[in-house]
């Protein structure tokens, strides 16, 4: 059954289950336990709080930073709110809003450059707040409350005016948050409203007036379930949280449905059409029309609703007309490669530079990066009212990625190609007929090469636009600025006629600082997060060509004066001689006479197609230290040597594929960090453990099933059958069929009947990462005990493929010190060899 109220599944007044410690095959009930107070305070510790820069505001000129207090990790109470699990989707019935996330729990607002914080005021207790978005004309911010109290349960919108720092609810509006959902790096995304130029109304997708009680579960089933396939060649990747059923089609549709709204700031509304399932709306630059999507039956119940047919409509706001521009069928026939995509019209957009002009791609070559075609990708505008023909933008022998507005005569594109890795930048005239000017080529594998990507600013119509230099012949970029000494964020200015380019600010040691903004372009003044290893991050400003910064933020410690361990870059070679690197911590007050210590190794494999680009280091030396739920580092209070980050390089130059090789190029990666250690003196070769999540945690039971360099491992939501993910994985792109060698040696669990080392495999219970299922951890522990090995197994109730739960996250903390104390510190030295 999918749809399924996790408190109905696992009530909370049970204990959740863990399978012995001992030798005895039997389950020993366990409640949640607490790792070392060290570690303890280090999960509590409170995030950075987050910072929002406003557009230039028309009247005053004057910057704002809209600063958000976040919560910590929620408690595992919070995770057992209901949740259903729909299509790919996850989401709170009691609220039509994301089900997890991470929300902020206050706001303040300060003026650049000098301003004090101010707390925004007009909250409820216990806010949960997120999608905090500008207006157009800086005087405003909207947000969204969520709240699943009984008597005021969902998403409300509130609006902050500025000049009060005072926020007031939009009274009698219910927004529908279901296609919400947090980004990389935890940035919410598909917000439930957006903005109009105005800056005095809104669009929203809204919960329907007359929706009515929600569906009810029969128990008794009206029918088989039935799919077929006449001999079309559907392949699909596995998925999570499908539907199954008509009756899951039912409850998809209540919860999905939403009524587009257009909401004025007086609290007024009107209805724009009728109900449907919205994916999102979007007003154009000018405030006359609003873009649509919609996804429509037939669903499918092997793909997420991303897949689902979609019609493509614009609403126009004076007459109240709708043109439906495209109606997409059922994507489940793309063939299972990188670079392939749908046939047909995707990735509709406004051009948001112009009044009302509508951007799309086609593919040119049927969606198939294998088939020989001159060109991949078309593009196309069709500027409003949308009765004439497309006007074709470009048409690219690489596959499209993405596009930056810019103005009439400027349109930043960027086209990839997956095979070689090639990446080229273009410059555009979307207003006049002229040959694209390419302003970069490169691979997208050389980060030490890389241009960075252009900075962009909101216009006066609330939409974002590359900024441009005051004589609007250069575009700003930012980059990481990779190097053989690290990462060395910059910012420069790309010459849009030949690619030209010119670096203006590099971040420059001890510092690590990245640019954020340029917050005057005459005065050369620029916004940037700066931290070192000892400092946490807080937000300066500088000018270009000054090496003195004004602090704005004032931002604590999260983790206050506690001794933490500096991080040391290690830099060493393969057997083979590619370069590798690797984060070194140790514990505070290590000392050289300390001698070597039991040691933990963390790593995620990464494949290549060249060895220059293999070699390449990451990360900075001077970055400040943020120890996340999922980091190895905590470990350094309870006396280990921490490798963070061991760099497991998996490379097939030429027409040699990278998983080719992958066992022994894992097993010389993982070598090569423990003779590092060993050689510098803090390692004890005959103390170490090795830990991953995710592909390291199948990293982790491969080099426990191909070499005997550990004493220990920690796999944390793996796969570890690579049949169960037949069309491809991670970076694989050939199926079971094509390559069942590659598959099966690639597969720890072939090799279950070879596994002695003890190994601790957690997995969360709602994993809904593709092809991670709990059902993997749950067959390879059959195996492993099967065979004899020493392991266990801890499955870990409401959580995903990333845990969240503070309970969760000490739990797991307990269980893995556990496991290192019993078979890495205080592990049985080998016996010395016997006399001959």
């Amino acid at each position: 059954m999918l749809i399924r109220s996790a408190v109905a599944r696992i009530p909370l007044s049970l204990s959740f289950l863990l399978f012995s410690i001992g030798s005895s095959p039997a389950q020993t009930p366990l409640t949640y336990q607490l790792p070392p107070k060290a570690i303890v305070d280090l999960v509590d510790a409170q995030p950075t709080p987050g910072v929002s820069l406003s557009p230039r505001s028309s009247a005053s000129g004057k910057r704002w930073l809209l600063i958000e207090h976040f919560a910590g990790l929620p408690t595992i109470a919070d995770l057992a709110q209901p949740e259903l699990r729909l299509a790919g989707l996850r989401f709170n019935p009691k609220t039509d809003g994301p089900s997890r996330g991470r929300y902020a729990t206050s706001l303040e607002l300060q003026v650049l450059p000098d301003g004090k914080p101010v707390a925004v005021s007009g909250f409820p207790a216990n806010a949960r707040l997120r999608f905090a978005a500008w207006s157009p004309d800086a005087s405003k911010i909207s947000v969204i409350n969520i709240s699943d109290a009984a008597e005021d349960a969902g998403l409300s919108l509130w609006i902050i005016e500025l000049a009060s720092a005072h926020a007031r609810r939009i009274p009698q509006i219910a927004l529908n948050g279901i296609f919400a959902r947090s980004g990389f790096g935890g940035a919410d995304l598909d917000s439930p409203c957006e903005w109009f130029s105005d800056s005095q109304s809104l669009v929203c997708r809204t919960v329907p007036a007359d929706r009515g009680p929600a569906p009810t579960r029969s128990e008794i089933p009206t029918g088989p379930v039935i799919q077929e396939n006449l001999g079309r060649v559907t392949p699909g990747p596995t998925f999570e949280d499908l539907l199954k059923n008509p009756e899951d089609e039912r409850f998809f549709d209540y919860y999905a449905t939403s009524q587009i709204r257009i909401i004025s700031l007086d609290g007024t509304s009107k209805p724009l059409g009728k109900p449907g399932v919205f994916e999102s709306a979007s007003p154009s630059p000018d405030a006359q029309f609003v873009l649509v999507l919609e996804r429509h039956h037939p669903y499918s119940y092997l793909l997420p609703f991303e897949t689902f047919p979609q019609r493509v409509l614009v609403i126009n706001l004076k007459t109240g007309a709708t043109k439906q521009l495209a109606d997409k069928p059922l994507e489940d026939n793309v063939p299972i490669v990188r670079d392939a995509v749908a046939t047909g019209p995707r990735g509709y957009q406004w051009r948001s530079d112009a009044p009302a002009s509508l951007f799309w791609v086609e593919a040119a070559d049927g969606g198939d990066p294998r088939k020989t075609a001159p060109f991949r990708d078309t593009l196309f505008l069709l500027d409003a009212p949308f009765d004439s023909s497309p006007r074709k933008l470009a048409e690219l022998p690489l596959r499209f990625r993405t596009v930056d507005w810019g103005n009439a005569h400027l349109a930043l594109v960027e086209e990839r190609r997956w095979k070689d890795r090639k990446r080229i930048l273009l410059a555009l005239s979307p207003d006049a007929f002229a040959s694209p000017v390419k302003l970069f080529e490169g691979s997208l594998e050389d980060r030490y090469h890389d241009p960075g990507q252009p900075l962009e600013v909101l216009n006066s119509s609330g939409k974002p636009v590359v900024q441009l230099t005051p004589d609007r012949k250069g575009v700003y970029f930012r980059g990481l600025g990779a190097s053989p000494e690290g990462e060395k964020p910059f910012l420069s200015v790309m010459n849009i006629a030949d690619g030209g380019t010119k670096h203006l600010w590099d971040s420059a040691a001890p510092y690590f600082a990245t640019p954020q903004a340029v917050l005057d372009t005459a005065a050369g003044s620029i916004l940037i997060r700066r931290e070192s290893q000892e400092q946490s991050p807080n937000f300066f400003s500088q000018k270009i060509g000054d090496s003195s910064a004004q602090q704005i933020t004032y931002f604590p410690n999260p983790y206050g004066d506690a001794p933490r361990s500096k991080k040391q870059v290690l830099h060493y070679k393969r057997a083979d001689g590619v370069e590798l690197s690797a984060n070194l911590y140790l514990p505070p007050g290590y000392k050289p006479q300390d001698g070597p210590l039991p040691t933990l190794m963390e790593a995620y494999p990464t494949e290549y197609k060249t060895r220059a680009a293999a070699g390449q280091v990451t990360g900075s030396p001077y970055s400040f230290t943020f120890l996340s739920w999922g980091s190895p580092v905590p470990f350094v209070t309870q006396g280990y040597a921490v490798l963070e980050n061991a760099a497991i390089p998996i490379i097939g130059e030429g027409k040699a594929e990278p998983n080719d090789t992958y066992v022994e190029q894992l097993v010389a990666s993982a070598q090569a960090a423990i003779d590092e250690g060993v050689r510098l003196g803090v390692v004890d070769r005959n103390r170490v453990a090795v830990m991953g999540h995710s592909y390291g945690a199948f990293m982790t039971a491969n080099l426990l099933a191909h070499s005997d360099l550990f004493k220990a491992g920690i796999a944390r939501s793996g796969a570890y059958n690579r049949t169960l993910t037949p069309f491809g994985f991670q970076n694989e792109d050939r199926t079971y069929w094509q390559a069942p060698d590659v598959y099966y040696k690639m597969s720890p669990f072939s090799y279950a009947d070879k596994i002695k080392t003890p190994i601790l495999l957690i997995h969360g219970e709602a994993d809904n990462n593709n092809g991670t299922f709990p059902i993997q951890s749950e067959r390879f522990f059959s195996a492993l005990k099967g065979h004899g090995a020493t392991v266990r197994f801890v499955l870990l109730p409401l959580e995903s493929h990333g845990y969240q739960g503070r309970e969760s996250v000490l739990h797991m903390f307990w269980e893995m010190n556990n496991w290192l104390n019993r078979y890495v510190k205080n592990a049985r030295p080998p016996a010395p060899a016997a006399k001959p």
